[in-house]
């Protein structure tokens, strides 16, 4: 345990609080985390991990469903990967992260679940947006995102904030604890909450028109373990509660879910 071992368990807890925060595979992009590369140098982590979480934000059901990681960062300040989408860091400072990237929304099947009979599919988007990290000190950072693009309309909005503390608990091991909000505009609703006239006639819900609102809020925590210099084992947990229209919509059975998993990271 010596020269990786930091920089792999904070990469390792980065890896597994991106697990935690995801409620299906959809949600991985909510922080653009690449505060746990080796400084100056290019690297990366590939791994595997195993979630088991909501079918979709205000599902009553749970799927478990095999989560890769495969992340890169080159010293320039380009960045690859599931866990963060593809983007540049502009920012030279160690104590902040800033940038545009290009990230995912993998939209939502109607036969995803039996409670989407009528509601049709959410077409996979990219999405556009910029990020903005700021480390008030060696284990608490502060994170906030901005994604567009999403949604059949092309039109959904997502701002994202948050807050990360991690902390060293033996040499081998590592505590990370975050809280998030998102934020979403009123055609982000519409795509994810909302009943149109003709999904109300096909589903049976009633008419439902959300507006731009707070979506949810998490809390998330993450233990890691380094079993070497370049080979991690990350467990994490995360709560999470729909708030205002997203409560209320007649597509959510399930405000408050909690979701979990495990992750084994290797860096190189």
């Amino acid at each position: 345990m010596k020269l990786h071992a930091r920089p792999l368990l904070k990469a390792a807890f980065a890896t597994g609080l991106a697990l935690a925060g995801q409620a299906v595979l959809a949600q991985a992009f909510d922080a653009a985390r690449i505060y746990g590369a080796i400084p100056e140098r290019d690297g990366g982590a590939v791994g595997l991990g195993v979630f088991a979480g909501q079918k979709y934000l205000g599902s009553k059901e749970t799927r478990v469903m095999p989560v890769p990681v495969i992340d890169y960062q080159w010293s320039n300040g380009f960045f690859a990967g599931t866990g963060n989408g593809l983007g540049i860091n502009f920012s030279k400072q160690p104590n902040v992260s800033y940038g545009l990237r290009l990230t995912a929304d993998f939209g939502r099947d109607e036969d995803l679940d039996d409670t989407l009979n009528g509601m049709g599919d959410i077409k996979a988007r990219p999405e556009f947006g910029g990020f903005l990290n700021y480390s008030i000190d060696r284990s608490f950072v502060l994170t906030s995102s901005l994604r567009y693009g999403a949604g059949n309309d092309r039109k959904d909005l997502q701002v994202d904030l948050g807050a990360v503390y991690s902390t060293m608990l033996a040499p081998q091991w590592r505590l990370g604890v975050g809280a998030a909000i998102t934020l979403v505009n009123a055609d982000y609703m519409q795509t994810h909450f909302g009943v149109s006239i003709a999904q109300a006639a096909r589903s049976g819900y009633a008419v439902y028109s959300p507006g731009s609102s707070l979506r949810d809020v998490r809390a998330n925590l993450s233990l890691t373990y380094a079993i070497n210099q370049r080979t991690a084992v990350t467990t994490a947990l995360s709560a999470r509660a729909l708030q205002g229209d997203a409560k209320d919509s007649p597509l959510t059975h399930k405000a408050n879910s909690i979701g979990g998993g495990v992750v084994g990271t290797y860096l190189f």
